[in-house]
């Protein structure tokens, strides 16, 4: 066996909690190796809106502060949490990105994004974070080996759209009709990147940040080995030392002079311990995270050396749905349906045909409140979206897109009574989908008069700026109530789907991985969603997954240099 290859830092993943901590081990003058099971890079988070939730970053001049920051969070989290790592995230994540910013990556705040929790003390609109539009190009041969984006993100699954394209096509707002003409123009009068690819040069949300996270980590000559599996880290003296890794059937080992970084992402694809871990498990396959790739390895490696978890019992949640691959029906896509739930004309109810949360909250909200309405009436994972004519004219359903674009006749027939329910009743479309008729028709009632009068006395819909974001500007009194009334009427089934898990290693405040008796495993550090996260189970705001991943991913990155003499 040859002699086995040796690093500085290994970094076991190569989404942007991989790729901070590689970036910053390079520039502080570390030899790195990113290690990727997949076989393009990028990880969850190429193919994700690419938000960093980051307080206090003072970009621009206002008055947000570490107090207020800590405030708005210890108002929210509801158990337990590390508070040293808690206030590391507040302090570093500013840090972490003014660094990626001197590095060339060019972020800036988003004032439009709310926090998820807009009425709580010291919300702001203005702590998440976004990257400017990349150009793929600029990889040069790497540009198809970076994760491509979901159809979700693109337009007829082709025109990439940056968050401001996103929120006109999507609500259809002023100017939408040109802003699609303007993409459709810059995708096909781009000659040179149609003779290579069907793929839009124009990296956009998650693929901008990773673009142009990797465009600095290539110029810095990082490697990044794609197709190799962490099977096991090896300890030597107490230390981990090293890791063996799996590519094509072949095991070998890398050394690890100065520290491992396990940033390989969750273990939502792993049905087993999902089953082990979650209140309700829900399936793999209703994650919207890239099919089968977060399966654990990164924990369960952990696990073997003696690592504990913590907040493992529930993902960041998502509702999605499903429906079969165009042109290859016998397959099917997994779609995010976040914003879809809570457009007005529209209503989710459980199997009872009872509401149970207000539905243009967070998607992460929405999600734990299937898990409380599961435990509690057992008829939800699914639920149902129900709407009108109206809202089928105007929105997406999750992977059901308007009529201008997906008119009835154009949906295959073996979506009709599977994906996608119409009948012209209520009545009828209660039968269709086995919802108590008596108790639809009156859920559906109470939603036409609180359309009427503006105001949802039950879960307060529409109420606060986070909601009404997601709305629709020309219903009046709230642009998040419109009646439910112009037949025919529509179902989709709802999931209970993630966008990864919340839970994983336990870590302390400079990223190191603890044991049971909260000591750190020497020279094992974790970052991301195979970390537990910060907040317990609190999702803060837009970012709030991505932020402490290149947050602790730097701070590890840190702690090992400084160990290394490399100051």
């Amino acid at each position: 066996m040859s002699t086995p290859e040796t690093y500085d830092v290994v970094v076991i993943g190569s989404g942007a909690a991989g790729a901070t901590a590689a970036l910053r081990a390079a520039e502080r003058g570390l030899s790195v190796l990113i290690v990727e099971k997949a076989h393009k890079f990028g990880g969850t988070s190429a193919a994700s809106g690419g938000v960093i939730w980051v307080p206090n970053h003072q970009f621009t001049p206002n008055d947000d502060s570490r107090e207020k920051s800590l405030a708005y969070l210890d108002a929210l989290i509801k158990k337990p949490v590390k508070r040293d790592r808690l206030e590391a995230y507040v302090d570093q994540a500013p840090e972490m990105l003014r660094f990626v910013k001197s590095m060339g990556v060019p972020v800036s705040p988003a004032p439009y994004y709310p926090d998820y929790f807009p009425t709580a003390p010291n919300a702001r609109v203005d702590r998440s974070v976004i990257c400017e539009t990349f150009d793929g190009q600029l990889l040069g041969p790497r540009f198809p080996l970076m994760r491509e984006q979901y159809a979700r993100f693109k337009i007829l699954n082709r025109y990439a759209m940056d968050v401001m394209q996103f929120f006109a096509i999507s609500t259809r707002g002023p100017g939408w009709i040109k802003t699609f003409l303007k993409m459709a123009w810059t995708y096909w009068s781009d000659l040179s990147t149609r003779l290579l690819t069907k793929r839009d040069r124009r990296f956009t949300q998650g693929a901008a940040l990773m673009g142009h996270l990797y465009k600095q980590i290539f110029d810095r000559k990082v490697e990044v080995r794609l197709a190799t599996k962490l099977d096991d880290l090896i300890v030597t003296d107490g230390k981990v030392s090293a890791v063996t890794v799996n590519s094509y059937g072949r095991r070998y080992n890398i050394n690890a002079r100065h520290g491992v970084v396990l940033a390989a992402g969750g273990f939502e694809w792993n049905q087993e311990l999902r089953d082990r871990y979650f209140t309700v498990p829900g399936l793999t396959r209703h994650s919207s995270t890239p099919e089968d790739a977060n399966r654990g390895e990164a924990l369960i490696a952990g696990l073997k050396v003696g690592a504990d978890v913590e907040h493992t019992e529930s993902a960041w949640w998502i509702p999605t749905m499903h429906i079969p691959m165009e042109s290859r029906s016998n397959f099917e896509d997994i779609v995010q349906a976040a914003f879809d739930v809570g457009r007005p004309h529209s209503v989710c109810v459980n199997r009872n045909g009872h509401r149970f949360v207000n539905e243009a909250g967070s998607y992460d909200e929405f999600g734990a409140a299937m898990v409380a309405d599961q435990v509690k009436t057992g008829a939800n994972t699914p639920c149902w979206l129900v709407f009108d004519a109206t809202f089928r004219q105007k929105f997406t359903a999750g992977g059901i897109m308007p009529t201008i674009l997906m008119p009835d006749r154009s949906i295959p027939p073996d979506w009709w009574d599977q994906y996608i329910f119409r009948a012209d009743t209520l009545d009828a479309l209660a039968a269709k989908i086995h919802v108590p008729t008596a108790a639809l028709k009156k859920t559906v009632d109470d939603m036409n008069q609180y359309a009427a009068s503006g105001v949802d006395p039950q879960f307060s819909r529409g109420a606060n700026p986070y909601d009404q974001m997601f709305g629709d500007a020309n219903v009046k009194p709230n642009p998040c109530l419109g009646p439910i009334g112009n037949a025919p009427y529509y179902a989709v089934a709802i999931n209970l789907g993630d966008l990864g898990t919340k839970g994983g290693l336990k870590c302390d405040a400079q990223a190191r991985v603890l044991d049971a008796s909260d000591k750190p495993i020497p020279h094992l550090y974790a970052a991301g969603n195979n970390s537990a996260s910060p907040f317990g189970n609190l999702y803060p705001g837009a970012g709030g997954t991505i932020g402490p991943g290149m947050t602790f991913g730097y701070v590890a990155a840190n702690d090992i240099a400084a160990r290394a003499g490399k100051v």
